[in-house]
C-alpha cells in the first residue's frame, strides 16, 4: 500500500487560508521525480510548495483526475478530510512510469495549485491502455487529520 506524505508547506498554507478542502477543486497529479530529487523541490519551503514544482507525466491518455470529496468536518476539535476513492484509466495508449501521486488544490489563484501531499508507490507503475489504478483514500482514517 502506499504512503501519504503531507508536505510541510501545506500547513502554512493552510494556516493562512489558502486553503478551503471542503469545497477546492482536490486533483491528483503523477510524477516519476522523487519530491527531494525535483529541480525546486516542492518538500522545501512554502513557497515552493506548489504543482509548477513538480515534473509531470503526460495525461493524453488518462481519465479525470479530479478526485470527489467525501466529508470534510470537524468532531471534538479533530478536523477529518475523507476523499473517494478514484480509479484512474488509461485509454489509447500508455500513461506513465509515474511513482508518485501528488494532490494538490486546483481551486487557489494565490499561490496558484498549492500541494497538499503526495503517495508513494515505492517503484514505477504504467497503465497499459484499459488498465486501471484505483487511488485508495482511507475512507475510516481520511487522508489527513488536523487537531
Amino acid at each position: 500500500m502506499a504512503t501519504f506524505t503531507k508536505l510541510d508547506g501545506f500547513v502554512e498554507h493552510l494556516a493562512e487560508g489558502v486553503h478551503n478542502l471542503g469545497s477546492g477543486a482536490l486533483t491528483i497529479a503523477l510524477s516519476n521525480t522523487a519530491p527531494g530529487a525535483e529541480t525546486t523541490p516542492p518538500s522545501g519551503s512554502t513557497a515552493a510548495c506548489i504543482l509548477a514544482n513538480v515534473t509531470q507525466v503526460a495525461y493524453t491518455f488518462l481519465s479525470t483526475r479530479v478526485i470527489t470529496a467525501g466529508t470534510s468536518a470537524q468532531t471534538t476539535g479533530t478536523y477529518k478530510l475523507v476523499l473517494t476513492d478514484l480509479v484512474l484509466t488509461s485509454t489509447g495508449g500508455t500513461t506513465g512510469p509515474f511513482r508518485y501521486v501528488y494532490i494538490y488544490n486546483d481551486t487557489p489563484t494565490a499561490p496558484a495549485d498549492p500541494l497538499i501531499g503526495y503517495y508513494d508507490y515505492g517503484s514505477s507503475i504504467s497503465l497499459a491502455t484499459t488498465e486501471t489504478l484505483t487511488i485508495d483514500f482511507d475512507a475510516t482514517n481520511g487522508v489527513l487529520t488536523v487537531a
